[in-house]
């Protein structure tokens, strides 16, 4: 839709803001995605998408890839490239993907803006 002024000329366009970013990354995520790259992963790629799964509904699911598909979404942060599963694009929006140690266990976690529950075991999500 374009717009006129008022002695009938055309309006210039309006300048198109910059969409966020898909997904961010913390320093422990790309510290961690750095050293998989470098040993066992070496020359593979880290996809994140999401998949039906669990008591919520949703659960991420991350993988290794040699290459990335006509639908992946690359997202390099912190110098550090992962692959979005463009299906998974629109429930990823905003988030941000950490590497947490504990006592116990190590893993990637997801902050994502927006999911709207959890189940208890913290397996799935819903939005």
């Amino acid at each position: 839709m374009s717009t006129t002024t008022e002695q009938g000329a055309k309006a210039p366009p309006r300048p198109r803001r910059e969409l966020p970013p898909l997904m961010r990354l913390t320093e422990a995520a790309a510290d961690r995605l750095r050293a998989l790259y470098a040993e066992g992963e070496q020359g593979r790629l880290l996809r994140i998408g999401v998949k039906t799964k669990g008591c919520s509904g949703l659960a991420y699911d991350l993988s290794w890839t040699e290459s990335p598909a006509p639908t992946d979404e690359k997202v390099t942060d912190q110098g550090v490239t992962v692959l979005i599963d463009r299906k998974a694009s629109l429930f990823l929006i905003g988030s941000v993907m950490d590497y947490e140690r504990k006592a116990l266990s190590a893993g990637f976690t997801f902050t994502n803006p927006n999911e709207k529950g959890r189940c208890g075991c913290g397996e799935s999500f819903h939005v």
